[in-house]
């Protein structure tokens, strides 16, 4: 059984998250630089792969304070941990939804996360680039990485949520197989 190997084009993706902010809103964000790979086996869908890596200084919330405190020792520390990192480690078939299980690595902190994982589809672009597309999404728990920095609101509850809500939109492209010589 084949395995095809596809680039991840950043350019036609993203990695966003949304966590809570003061109990009852929302503050959204995304990582503006990463990369990645996947290998899919479209014959058996259990034996592929992604591997992502994340720079941790790109995170944007459209507030450069905050954005600033994101990266300092009190949340990603990007100083020490340059780097967020998921690898794969099964994928699970159901239907058109698929379940993709993986290592998620934080302040090197490693944790096993599943990813609810929609295929997007698949077909040739106007340059005869073979592309394919998927959306998935996780929750983690931000404490179980390192990430517990946190205030006490006096009205009650604390200003920062604990559980992010990660959605990424993926498009990658097939990598052009090697000619025999």
């Amino acid at each position: 059984m084949k395995t095809d190997s596809w680039s991840i084009d950043s350019a036609h993706s993203a990695v966003n998250f949304s966590v809570r902010h003061m109990v009852f809103a929302k503050v959204r964000g995304r990582f503006g630089a990463w990369r990645g790979s996947v290998e899919l086996n479209p014959a058996d869908l259990a034996r592929s792969k992604v591997e992502i890596e994340i720079d941790a200084s790109s995170i944007d919330t459209g507030v450069a304070d905050r954005d600033n405190h994101l990266r300092s020792g009190d949340f990603l520390d990007v100083e020490q941990y340059p780097s967020l990192r998921f690898v794969s480690t099964k994928v699970e078939a159901g239907g058109s939804r698929y379940r993709l299980v993986g290592n998620l690595t934080i302040r090197d902190v490693t944790r096993e996360v599943v990813l609810d994982v929609e295929f997007g589809g698949q077909a040739k672009d106007p340059w005869g680039n073979q592309r394919v597309a998927f959306t998935a999404a996780t929750s983690i728990d931000r404490r179980d990485f390192g990430l517990t920095w946190n205030q006490v609101l006096e009205a009650g509850g604390v200003l920062v949520g604990e559980r992010i809500d990660i959605e990424i939109e993926l498009q990658a492209v097939a990598q052009a197989e090697a000619k025999a010589s």
